[in-house]
């Protein structure tokens, strides 16, 4: 059984975009329950596709 991701692609640019807006990645990363790392790696991961829209 595979597991299901938490968040769709399109929750991951919407978090990305909050820091975009000003806000710390510490909070946000706190707001969404995630880790730094994670909210890096989504960065590196989706940067072109939350810069596309």
């Amino acid at each position: 059984m595979s597991k299901t991701p938490r968040h769709m692609p399109e929750q991951i640019a919407a978090i990305l975009k909050r820091q975009e807006g000003g806000l710390e990645v510490a909070e946000i990363c706190r707001q969404e329950g995630i880790s730094e790392q994670t909210f890096y790696r989504w960065k590196s991961q989706f940067s072109g596709v939350v810069r596309a829209r």
